[in-house]
């Protein structure tokens, strides 16, 4: 998933014009009581009207919607925590429940605001016909046609909608409606905590509205030049390398899959075949056809969680043997979170315009993932992107970076980059066995609370390195082996 640019330049400086008259003139918003999934307490919801094009405040409008949970203190800290979802394409509304768990310690002094991203949730969703089919075979990819074709569907149909210009949904213009949300709630700062894609939302926010920024946390880290489908496929691919050589470093799992990398790679590397595969959800035989893009995509979910990635070896022998089953349990147990479906839609808006047309030229061996996505955007609509939007000024206000060592999609390599170009108020945190998103671990969300809640920014970023010292021994879990018969 899972999503940055920084200084105030002229570029950003015109962005930030742009949003103000995008915005235009609005008086506050009127907060409705509301009830959201997850959440015990009442939250309050609003919705801010934004111009979808900002360069035409006359035009079409939309409505970015919000969900505000409420400090329970009846004194409060001005400055909320704005929280950014992942995807690109989840909602920030839909994460509620978990979100408001993660952050829980905020809410004694801090209002949480979560946002729904232009494209995403309530505001303006750009959605395709089966986003959320979790239940479809082994919840991989259809064929290059028939993805094609549902594509363009669903071009058509979004196009037909009011706010059908798919050009406006990039990164830029969603942090400029972060900020009339946060000027709407009359907030002079606020605290950012973007999670994956979210992180490169976060990072676009400090780079265009430096001023309203008060502290800064990314997990996961998406930086604005990573040109997410090259580096998605690179990155997998260290990552089951890492799976297959914890395997062999592994005497009782080097015993139960000798050769394994060797098979896996003929099997990617074969013609493609059509296997009988029992669904994991509904009993049925169905017919999968088996590719290289079809078999990566089983095993990127899992690599997600090295607790299912630890069950990766046994259900990927298991594939070369000609039995998909475990391949596809694991998929769907990856793939089947509640509330973490991604607008196809909004996605394309936003890879398309930021990320595809960055790639290299088209080669004959270029990856499934990169040659997938290039071929999706060939005809969908690109918005502008401002070369600013790609540079990451030095920070100027204090960033706290988090990395998962086993992440396959947002690895260490990526904070490692940005803290380097953030500079002396960046800290990068690797957490060597976690995956894709580490504020999961407790330990980590007591270091989250304290580098936000201290005041003096130069003690926030300081303390981080000694107080994360929790995460350094988080185990890996080991390898699955199923339980040997009684003799």
């Amino acid at each position: 998933m899972k999503r940055r640019g920084r200084s105030k330049t002229l570029a950003g400086a015109c962005l930030a014009c742009a949003a103000v008259m995008g915005g235009a003139v609005q008086a506050a918003p009127v907060l409705q009581p509301c009830r959201l999934d997850g959440i015990e307490h009442e939250a309050r919801c609003g919705r801010v009207e934004r111009a979808l094009d900002p360069s035409q405040p006359d035009g079409p409008r939309i409505a970015v919607h919000f969900a505000v949970l409420p400090a329970l203190a009846r004194h409060r800290h001005p400055d909320p925590v704005f929280f950014f979802a992942g995807g690109p394409g989840q909602s920030a509304i839909d994460l509620a429940g978990p979100v408001a768990g993660m952050l829980a310690r905020f809410r004694n002094r801090r209002d949480i605001v979560l946002i729904d991203q232009r494209g995403t949730g309530r505001s303006a969703p750009l959605r395709c016909d089966g986003d959320d089919a979790v239940d479809a075979a082994l919840a991989l990819p259809p064929e290059a046609g028939a993805q094609r074709a549902r594509l363009a569907a669903c071009r058509s149909r979004l196009q037909a909608l009011p706010y059908a210009d798919l050009r406006q949904f990039t990164t830029a213009i969603a942090a400029a409606d972060a900020d009339a949300v946060r000027a709407a709630l009359g907030a002079g700062q606020v605290n950012l905590v973007g999670v994956s894609y979210g992180t490169r939302l976060a990072l676009a926010y400090l780079r265009q509205f430096p001023g309203h920024v008060r502290r800064v946390v990314l997990d996961g880290v998406a930086p604005p030049d990573m040109v997410l489908p090259q580096a998605f496929a690179a990155d997998q691919r260290r990552a089951v390398d890492a799976v297959l050589s914890g395997c062999e470093a592994d005497p009782a799992c080097a015993r139960r899959h000798g050769g394994l990398r060797a098979r896996w790679a003929a099997l990617r590397g074969g013609p493609p075949r059509e296997w009988p595969v029992v669904h994991p959800v509904t009993g049925e035989v169905v017919r999968q056809r088996v590719t290289a893009e079809v078999l990566d995509a089983a095993v990127r979910g899992p690599l997600y969680s090295p607790a299912l990635a630890s069950a990766l070896p046994e259900a990927m022998d298991a594939a070369v043997r000609g039995r998909l089953e475990p391949l596809a349990g694991l998929a769907h147990a990856a793939a089947g979170r509640r509330g973490q479906g991604v607008a196809m839609g909004m996605h394309l808006s936003v890879v398309c315009a930021e990320d595809v047309p960055r790639l290299p030229p088209a080669s004959s061996d270029e990856d499934a993932t990169v040659r997938s996505y290039r071929d999706a955007c060939a005809s969908w609509p690109r918005g502008a992107v401002p070369p600013a939007f790609y540079t990451l000024p030095a920070a100027t206000a204090p960033v706290l970076l988090l990395s998962g060592g086993l992440d396959p999609v947002t690895p260490p390599r990526h904070g490692e980059r940005v803290a380097g170009a953030l500079g002396e108020q960046a800290r990068h945190v690797v957490v060597p066995q976690a995956g894709h998103g580490v504020l999961a671990l407790p330990c980590l969300r007591e270091v989250l609370f304290r580098f936000v809640d201290t005041d003096e920014a130069t003690a926030a970023a300081s303390a981080v390195a000694a107080d994360a010292q929790c995460a350094a021994g988080v185990p890996r879990p080991p390898t699955y082996l199923p339980m040997e018969p009684r003799r």
